[in-house]
C-alpha cells in the first residue's frame, strides 16, 4: 500500500472520530480545568458560600447582587502571592475580580463544606 493511501485513510478515520467525539460531547459540561487556579475556582464555587456581615454590609452600600458576585468568584484570579493556602483547618485565598468600573479583591476561607468571604477591598 502507497504512502499516500496510508494517508488518506488514517486522516478519514482520524476526521470520523473528531466529528462522533463532537457529537457525544456536545452539551455536556466537559472542562479541561486542570491548573491550580482553576481547580482552586471550581472547589470554591460548588461549596456554599457564605458572606460575613460587614462585607455584606458593605456589598449592599456599593449595590452589589449577588449574581455580580458569583460572576466575579467564578472569572477572577487567585492571587497565590497573597493566599495562606496551607492554613489549618481552612485555607485562606486572595482573589482578584474587576467590576465596570473598579477592581474588587476579596479574602475568601475556604473550608471542607464552606466557603466564607470574610473581607472585600475596593481599588
Amino acid at each position: 500500500m502507497k504512502l499516500i493511501k496510508r494517508i488518506g485513510y488514517y486522516l478519514g478515520g482520524f476526521s470520523v472520530g473528531l466529528v462522533l467525539l463532537a457529537f457525544f460531547l456536545n452539551g455536556k459540561k466537559a472542562s479541561c480545568a486542570y491548573g491550580p487556579e482553576a481547580r482552586v475556582l471550581k472547589n470554591i464555587n460548588s461549596k456554599t458560600l457564605h458572606i460575613s456581615p460587614i462585607v455584606e454590609k458593605e456589598l449592599r452600600a456599593r449595590s452589589i447582587d449577588s449574581s455580580t458576585l458569583r460572576s466575579i468568584m467564578k472569572y477572577g484570579d487567585i492571587q497565590f502571592s497573597k493566599s495562606d493556602t496551607r492554613k489549618e483547618p481552612c485555607g485562606i485565598y486572595f482573589l482578584e475580580g474587576r467590576l465596570k468600573d473598579a477592581t474588587l479583591d476579596l479574602m475568601i476561607e475556604n473550608c471542607d463544606s464552606v466557603a466564607t468571604i470574610t473581607d472585600v477591598i475596593w481599588k
